[in-house]
């Protein structure tokens, strides 16, 4: 395991891939999202994936891919904290299983970074059919939001809880500002992540000097200025605020409450917070899957979770339609519980164990292992393996615990439930 830095705000960084035959080779693009592009920015990957210079169309990236053996090519947007994650990935089989001895490493490098350096462009801009195209993907998937109600009460109460800040552009874009996207202003939204973005290039099983040298190629013609980061947030302390959306024949309602941590002053370790969400909500010996879940029978699911960069703690859950009051009292009796005694030293051993096997299938796949470890950097970490967080696992207390929950205050509770009327949903007060 290796990172090396090859420019202002360029790295890549080595992984061992020994056990697979496969190799694996991913860019990543990390970037700070502007409101006013953020549609600009869902649409990108959805073109960006369709091909590049040098395979203008689906059908010649298709037979290109094939020729490599069936390798596998995908473009994705994704969320690390506050910022936005560019991102796309090549995996195939590795240089000695080639039949005709090709150079497969070179060529995966060049089609990734192809795809993400040098897209087909007519005139110089994004090719019109391409977005149209795109855009009504993008328009169908934003439209189906409300069929998956979890989902949707998810992203509602996300939405009262960060309101315009930072942390609350939304990361597929906004439906209502597709029409306004054009194949010019994606190519200036693609400009400026090209620009600013911090790179991070992931090597697994393939040939680390070559695709390096491919790197280098591309930046020469590319204007950088590497942009810094977002720093870590989280929202102020409020008053608990309360929504209710009716939807016509609901059969199980959805309950979703968010609580903050109020500052970024005492961030807890990853470690520390690992362990108290699984004893929290985020195991099957957690407290709410035990208590609210089985032996109450308040909801269907119930669990936890929590991001340490933006200081946000969120219990999800599905209950019977009018059931709603009972089951936030019974989680919030439950967290109560936690922040004023200890959690017992059985409770945590069992989540302990947990954890510990889940590291175990970090090195499963190749997308797992790069995973791992591109989250480290995210988090502006020294790369260490998973045999380390079990080091660190091992030695949370439950004092510790018990100090990471009563750090968090109920800022959001919404929930979508049935109602016997027909007519638009709106909120209002529980």
């Amino acid at each position: 395991m290796e990172r090396k830095k090859l420019a202002e705000g360029v790295f890549i960084t080595t992984l061992d891939a020994e056990k697979f035959n496969r190799c694996r080779i991913a860019i990543h693009l990390r970037y700070t999202p502007l409101r006013q592009s953020a549609t600009d920015a869902a649409v990108l990957p959805l073109v960006l994936e369709r091909g590049n210079a040098a395979c203008p169309d689906m059908t010649q990236l298709s037979r290109t891919l094939a020729r490599l053996y069936g390798a596998d090519l995908g473009v994705d947007l994704g969320a690390a904290g506050c910022d936005r994650v560019l991102s796309a990935d090549i995996c195939g089989i590795k240089d000695q299983f080639a039949l005709a001895g090709e150079n497969l490493s070179a060529e995966y490098a060049d089609l990734v970074f192809g795809t993400v350096f040098e897209p087909y462009l007519v005139d110089g801009r994004f090719d019109p059919e391409a977005v149209a195209i795109e855009k009504e993907t993008l328009a169908r998937r934003l439209q189906s939001e409300f069929n998956d109600k979890r989902r949707y009460c998810v992203r509602q109460a996300r939405r009262r809880f960060y309101g315009d800040s930072p942390a609350g552009i939304e990361l597929g874009g906004y439906l209502k500002e597709l029409p306004a996207v054009t194949p010019a202003t994606l190519k200036a939204e693609y400009d400026r992540i090209l620009a600013t973005a911090a790179i991070d290039v992931m090597v697994q099983g393939a040939d680390a000097d070559r695709v390096a040298d491919k790197l280098l190629e591309r930046l020469q013609t590319v204007n950088r200025a590497p942009q810094p980061l977002s720093p870590l947030m989280a929202m102020p302390r409020t008053a608990p605020q309360r929504y209710t959306e009716r939807v016509p024949a609901l059969t199980q309602a959805k309950l979703c409450m968010l609580f903050t941590r109020g500052n970024t002053a005492e961030i807890p370790t990853l470690a520390t917070l690992r362990l108290a969400m699984g004893v929290f909500g985020g195991t099957v010996t957690s407290r709410l899957f035990r208590n609210v879940r089985e032996k109450q029978s308040l909801c269907y699911y119930c669990g936890s979770t929590a991001l340490r960069a933006t200081g946000v703690m969120m219990v999800d859950s599905g209950v019977e339609p009018g059931g709603e009051a009972r089951a936030e009292q019974a989680i919030l009796k439950e967290l109560q519980s936690l922040q004023t005694a200890l959690v017992t030293p059985e409770e945590l051993e069992d989540c302990r164990r947990a954890l510990l096997s889940g590291f175990d299938a970090v090195y499963d796949t190749l997308a797992g292992t790069e995973s791992w470890y591109y989250q480290q950097i995210t988090r502006d970490e020294a790369l260490a393996p998973p045999e380390y967080e079990k080091v660190l696992t091992q030695a949370v207390t439950r004092r510790q615990v018990q100090q990471v929950l009563q750090g968090y205050s109920y800022s959001v509770c919404y929930a979508v439930t049935a109602t016997e009327g027909e007519g638009e949903a709106a909120d209002e007060k529980l």
